[in-house]
């Protein structure tokens, strides 16, 4: 297994790849995780999420039509089936040179294709003193696209929330790693299955963890 800061993924043999992205203002994104909508399907999990897809076509971002979100056969058993919708990406957010910036980053490292699409998930995972949060209630799994990144925006009064990387469920992880802000974590999930380790708050508040998760192809389909 190779972590290599700044390498390509597709037909590299390069299997996944971590990096600190200092070009992206942080900052920039924190106002609009404050306003993000419970999640409907993880309610009890103190998620909240938001979800829109795009592709880069002449080095412009495209938004492309809203959609719902249906996991593969085989590669999620527990959402086989399941069509879930979100609300939109804030249009504000998808305006920013960061946001693009982000998005171009993760279409360069697995050499995407013009006319490949990507879905960006802004998520928020919260916990309190007396509620521990589960980040990956699927278990360790796949998501069912050919690359998945995962970008941490914030971390906050919280401990946990590890990434954990596996060629087998049932073997010791090859990646084990918390993410800290402006770490992105590129991952070939073909190959790999994840897993987040539970949240807790490092003193009696509230802890929140912020961050971008990013699939291609997005998984999404038309209405």
């Amino acid at each position: 297994m190779q972590t290599l800061s700044g390498s390509k993924i597709r037909d590299s043999g390069i299997s996944f790849t971590l990096q600190t992205i200092n070009s992206i203002k942080l900052e920039r994104f924190k106002e609009f995780f404050e306003d993000l909508p419970v999640d409907p399907y993880y309610k009890r999990m103190g998620q909240r999420r938001r979800l829109s897809r795009f592709k880069l076509a002449d080095k412009q971002l495209v938004k492309l039509p809203h959609g719902y979100l249906n996991a593969p056969e085989k590669s999620n058993p527990l959402r086989q089936g399941m069509r879930r919708e979100f609300i939109e990406l804030d249009p504000d957010l998808i305006a920013l040179a960061s946001f693009k910036r982000l998005v171009t980053e993760v279409a360069d490292c697995c050499q995407l294709s013009p006319d490949a699409d990507i879905a960006v998930h802004q998520i928020r995972r919260t916990c309190s003193p007396h509620d521990f949060g589960h980040p990956s209630p699927d278990g360790i799994h796949r998501d069912g696209a050919d690359f998945l990144a995962i970008f941490a925006v914030d971390r906050h009064n919280v401990k946990g929330g590890m990434t954990l990387l596996y060629l087998d469920p049932y073997e010791t992880p090859v990646f084990k790693k918390v993410l800290y802000p402006g770490e992105l974590l590129v991952v070939n999930d073909r190959q790999f299955r994840h897993f987040t380790t539970a949240i807790e708050p490092l003193m009696a508040d509230r802890a929140i963890v912020d961050l971008f998760v990013l699939t291609s192809p997005s998984l999404l389909s038309d209405f």
